[in-house]
């Protein structure tokens, strides 16, 4: 006889729990009126709930994600999966990050939401947390992911990409790892499952991104850089900075190289990814002054990674070697 696999939900707030007020939507349901709209997950799976916190996901901070991660930690020898209800708006940074505090995990560890309250008449909430207790009850899942729409996405892999629209993630430069379609999963990917998981406990919250715009200064980037360890640059289409004259970004980056900040570029093209050897412009930059660059990772997934490097390791050359590293198939193609 098949066994019924115990998932623990961790309800974190977002839209699925929110109702409106005087102010607008603010998250309001706690655990036992999400789980009351889906019945139905009783028949494939034993669900148990707490509440870690009940914020709209714009006020996640790098301490909310220790203590999601924790959670899991601390209640992972219980339970067969977690499926971790969150706002969408920085869903994608939360699944990035947890796929670093959390690796090689052979239990599903599933993030979802809503683009609108589990008890308004008409809403995509209901379908989701169905889908992430179906899936993560399946004898496929393992790691991190969303689930949402229908679609399974590597955590490291996710975006959102649609403000409003039920099918709010994408999954980028990567295959959806399963579709769920009426209740059935249909599983084009097989992840491997590993026995033993890596718990970390620490990030480096100075990590800042800068996006680029034609006629930036470079008072700002220098501004970025003194209040960060690492700046990730976010450039135009395969990834560059300004030469001509009267930017002066080269001696921003010269001064700040030199006090040992890590520089990392990344493009603000959603598909294909970075290539700094292609221009004058993004060429000179890496060979001169030793950028990281994103290449087909996310810039959610970089700015996590970098995150959770930066709280192991301070060493230049160990810091090159773990970016480039492949964890939870965040990177592809790499130097």
């Amino acid at each position: 006889m098949k066994k019924t696999k115990k998932i623990l939900m961790i309800a974190t707030g977002g839209t699925i729990a929110s109702r409106y007020g005087e102010s607008g939507l603010a998250p309001a349901m706690n655990t036992e009126e999400l789980l009351s709209f889906v019945p139905e997950v009783k028949e494939f799976c034993e669900v148990d709930a707490v509440q870690i916190m009940n914020i709209d996901s714009t006020n996640v901070s790098p301490a909310d994600w220790l203590k999601m991660a924790e959670t899991v930690r601390e209640n992972y020898e219980k339970y067969d999966g977690f499926v971790i209800c969150h706002g969408t708006d920085t869903m994608a940074y939360t699944a990035a990050v947890l796929s670093y505090l959390i690796q090689n995990s052979e239990k599903p560890i599933v993030i979802t939401g809503s683009q609108k309250p589990i008890d308004f008449p008409v809403t995509d909430a209901k379908t989701n947390l169905a889908d992430s207790f179906r899936y993560c009850s399946s004898e496929y899942a393992s790691g991190v992911q969303i689930v949402f729409d229908g679609k399974v996405i590597l955590g490291t892999r996710a975006k959102k990409t649609r403000s409003k629209s039920y099918n709010a993630f994408s999954s980028i430069n990567y295959p959806y790892l399963a579709i769920i379609q009426d209740g059935r999963i249909l599983q084009y990917e097989k992840r491997k499952r590993r026995a033993k998981p890596e718990f970390y406990s620490g990030l480096d919250k100075n990590v800042g991104l800068f996006k680029l715009i034609p006629g930036a200064k470079a008072e700002m980037l220098d501004a970025y850089f003194s209040l960060h360890d690492a700046v990730v640059i976010e450039s135009f289409g395969t990834g560059g900075i300004p030469d001509a004259d009267g930017y002066g970004f080269y001696d921003v980056i010269d001064k700040w190289q030199k006090k040992g900040k890590t520089l990392v570029m990344c493009t603000q093209v959603v598909n294909e990814g970075s290539d700094m050897t292609v221009y004058k412009v993004g060429r000179n930059l890496k060979k001169k002054y030793g950028f990281l660059e994103s290449y087909d990772m996310t810039p959610e997934a970089v700015v996590a990674k970098l995150m959770w490097i930066l709280a192991v390791t301070k060493d230049k050359s160990k810091i090159k070697r773990l970016f480039y590293k492949t964890i939870a198939g965040d990177i592809l193609y790499k130097d």
